[in-house]
């Protein structure tokens, strides 16, 4: 049996001769979470846009399910991955549930008007997010954390194996931060989703207490389990800052904590 997602020593250079990184490689199964961390530039980003098929790698192979994603047609690989950004924008005044019902394209055809079937799909997906309060809100008008919840909520009405996710909490305030990684940790235990996301905050690394992947400025890709791969000399290492790792017995949990700045 096959791996849900397996990333074979991939590279990938804008010009050639100067790779942004090079030999990736990583397994994911089905409701594992696999957060990367990086400084800005190391090519975070680039790394998920290869892996969403936005960019095709120089060297390497990305299997889905065993198939290599580069023969995949756009509708077919939109059958089994959603996709959440950091800044989506929309134009279009939609209520959140006629926003949320974008994610059954892939079954139904773009140009196809959905039914019944649909929206009861649209309707169990917001009651499970605890978003139902927001179905006939505008999506234009409702608050940074709302309509990341919606962004994720109409991923999820797409019904997908794998989620990836670019700095899903960016622009959050720190409440929406968590509502957002308490979701991501669902999907994942509750619905058997695989979570690829990436992110600044070693704390949501640590929270999440996942696989980890940091991205290094020469653009190789160090793997491992969140307690092993977080450590003070790695963090120090990605964000050229004397970074702590301490553990706070009140929460029973380590954290990363900066110098004091004057």
């Amino acid at each position: 049996m096959p791996a849900l997602l397996e990333v074979r020593d991939i590279s990938f250079a804008y010009e050639k001769g100067q790779d942004v990184f090079s030999a990736v490689s990583f397994t994911l199964e089905a409701g594992e979470i696999y957060t990367i961390l990086g400084a800005n530039g190391s090519g975070k980003s680039t790394l998920l846009a290869c892996l969403m098929g936005m960019l095709r790698p120089q060297q390497g192979v990305i299997l889905l399910d065993g198939r290599d994603t580069a023969g995949m047609e756009a509708g077919e690989y939109a059958l089994k991955v959603g996709v959440v950004t950091q800044n989506e924008t929309v134009s279009l005044d939609f209520t959140v549930r006629d926003y949320l019902v974008l994610g059954r394209a892939p079954y139904i055809g773009l140009l196809k008007v959905p039914g019944k079937a649909e929206y009861e799909a649209v309707d169990r997906v917001m009651e499970q997010m605890r978003i139902s309060y927001l179905a006939d809100k505008s999506i234009l008008h409702i608050s940074g954390g709302e309509r990341q919840q919606a962004q994720i909520a109409r991923v999820l009405v797409q019904s997908p194996h794998l989620i990836l996710m670019d700095e899903p909490t960016n622009h959050l305030d720190y409440g929406n931060q968590l509502k957002v990684l308490k979701t991501i940790v669902r999907l994942a235990e509750d619905e058997g989703i695989a979570v690829i996301l990436t992110t600044h905050t070693p704390d949501h690394a640590i929270l999440l207490d996942a696989r980890t992947g940091i991205l290094d400025h020469a653009g190789h890709l160090h793997s491992g389990d969140a307690a092993d791969i977080i450590t003070q000399d790695n963090l120090r290492g990605i964000y050229q800052v004397d970074l702590c790792m301490t553990f706070i017995p009140d929460v029973n949990r380590r954290a990363c904590v900066a110098p004091a700045i004057h």
